[in-house]
């Protein structure tokens, strides 16, 4: 995870209990991609953000990109080829 002040070019929001995070953040920490996290279940704006793009839905892993767009339990090759396209 990279500090607020990083050069990470997306969000992810996550819970704790999350599989699916869990695994995406092993990618990205091992592919050596920055981001920042956001846990939504202690940030209820967060929360609202997650399900407002996902149709009423808080699913996670979503991430929201430096672009403002959103891709929601994305693979890590999904997540390089948006990161080619910033």
């Amino acid at each position: 995870m990279s500090s607020p002040t990083s050069s990470a070019q997306f969000t992810l929001y996550s819970t704790t209990w999350c599989g699916y995070c869990f695994r995406l953040k092993s990618q990205l920490k091992r592919e050596q991609i920055a981001f920042d996290e956001v846990d939504i279940e202690k940030q209820p704006d967060a929360a609202d953000l997650v399900a407002s793009l996902n149709g009423g839905n808080q699913t996670v892993p979503t991430l929201i990109f430096s672009d403002g767009s959103s891709l929601t339990n994305p693979s890590v090759r999904e997540v390089t080829a948006k990161l080619a396209s910033l």
